[in-house]
């Protein structure tokens, strides 16, 4: 869901990350582990960069 935002432009994210989601005292499944955060980060820059260096569809 993360992708599909960023790919329409959105201008914030939220997200969890645990350093052992699976031993977490809350909300361990929703979490990223916190190894794979700047990875994923990394990918929604460079979707961020890609989509924001197009110029604007205009549509009349």
């Amino acid at each position: 869901l993360a992708r599909a935002g960023v790919a329409v432009g959105l201008a914030g994210l939220f997200l969890e990350a645990h350093p052992d989601p699976d031993n977490a005292k809350c909300d361990g499944p929703c979490a990223l582990p916190l190894d794979r955060l700047e990875p994923f980060l990394a990918q929604l820059k460079a979707l961020d960069d890609l989509v924001k260096g197009f110029a604007p569809l205009e549509i009349q």
